[in-house]
């Protein structure tokens, strides 16, 4: 298969790049700059140029491939909900070019979108569309497509890791160094869910062979880790002291971290797993956080 990846030169897009090539795809990778082209150029695959704001060149890649993998997100959380507006508008173009074929498109969310109630682990099958968080956005485009009869399956993401990057806990890790001090709210056991970088990159691969219309999955390994276990591993690694922020002083020490370090982000990938015969098999996110590059 002909696979149109965006974000193909990011930290999952280029893990992505050699697991389609290794098992025996093409990768016209989109990116908008030379350094990009020449990174794709070394790892084997087509350059496309363009970028997520520049909806022809989503619509000309696409239209030039057998199907779409789409994990270009501006991760700009200080202006999320516009970012999550960018993203729909991306996943509308992606489609139109597919539409009246079953060429598939997965496109990428994040587990919050699978969780039915405060502090309840999300799961694969549950889908609030009047969700009040703007990633939403994501999931109603794709939904719309597969009303079109667009071939549209869901890869939502928990905190993917190795030991350069871990989603959301990097930004963490980094406050903790500014602040000299990693911190949790109250007691800290609201958990967050984790996934290896490589085994992510696989599960993509999977999702886009399956070419299950409508399907969710999860990308997560570890279930629910709770918030005070990162902290404390994060303090560990840097060699900071380990301290509990009470709720009321949160957004003071977090910053815009606040919405996220005091919620529940545990996830299942039960039904992933059966349904892709997935099986992850890389290191964890504490082991990652403990073996960090870069330290100092």
């Amino acid at each position: 298969m002909r696979v149109f990846l965006t974000g193909s030169t990011g930290f999952i897009g280029s893990k992505i790049v050699p697991e389609l090539i290794t098992n025996g795809h093409q990768v016209l990778g989109l990116t908008r700059s030379d350094a990009g082209a020449t990174r794709l150029a070394a790892m084997g695959a087509e350059t496309h140029r363009g970028d997520i704001e520049d909806l022809e060149s989503l619509r000309s890649g696409a239209a030039a491939c057998d199907g779409v993998i789409h994990t270009a997100f501006d991760h700009n959380f200080e202006n999320f909900i516009e970012n999550c507006q960018k993203d729909r508008r991306a996943i509308e173009a992606l489609g139109s070019a597919l539409a009246g074929s079953d060429r598939p498109l997965v496109i990428t969310s994040a587990t919050a979108m699978g969780t039915a109630k405060p502090g309840e682990p999300a799961t694969e099958d549950f889908f609030n569309p009047d969700s009040p968080n703007p990633r939403v956005a994501s999931e109603l485009a794709g939904r719309a497509l597969s009303e079109r009869g667009v071939n549209v399956s869901v890869l939502r993401l928990s905190q993917i890791h190795d030991r350069r990057k871990q989603g959301l806990v990097t930004d963490v890790i980094e406050l903790a160094r500014k602040k000299g001090v990693s911190a949790y709210v109250s007691d800290g056991a609201n958990a967050w869910s984790a996934a290896h970088l490589s085994d992510t990159a696989r599960l993509f691969r999977l999702a886009l062979e399956r070419r299950e219309a409508g399907a969710r999955y999860h990308a997560t390994a570890e279930a629910a880790i709770p918030f005070r276990e990162i902290a404390e591993a994060i303090g560990a690694t840097l060699g900071v002291p380990v301290q509990s922020i009470p709720a009321d002083a949160a957004a003071e020490h977090f910053g815009w971290l606040a919405a996220f370090a005091s919620k529940d982000m545990s996830a299942f990938s039960t039904r992933t797993q059966v349904r892709l015969d997935w099986h992850p098999r890389g290191a964890g996110l504490l082991t990652d956080i403990r073996n960090l590059e870069h330290v100092g």
